[in-house]
């Protein structure tokens, strides 16, 4: 079997076991709860802290093209 080929099976199996583990959550209401409280913790918490890093990201960005910006008058 040559690489390609098992990586391609790898996926087939990956996507196969992932939509079989999806069905039986949303077919089980106790499991379908739990995803989506599941879900909800985390995007509570992980799209908060992402949306923070960007905006101190383009803060930090904004401060040193402002600094650049202040250079090139003075150069």
């Amino acid at each position: 079997m040559t690489d390609a080929n098992a990586r391609t099976t790898a996926n087939v199996l990956l996507a196969s076991a992932g939509v079989a583990a999806a069905y039986v959550i949303l077919t089980k209401p106790p499991l379908r709860r739990l995803a989506f409280r599941l879900a909800r913790l985390w995007l509570g918490a992980y799209v908060p802290a992402y949306l923070a890093a960007q905006a101190r990201q383009a803060w930090l960005d904004a401060g040193r093209a402002s600094q650049l910006q202040k250079n090139e008058i003075v150069s």
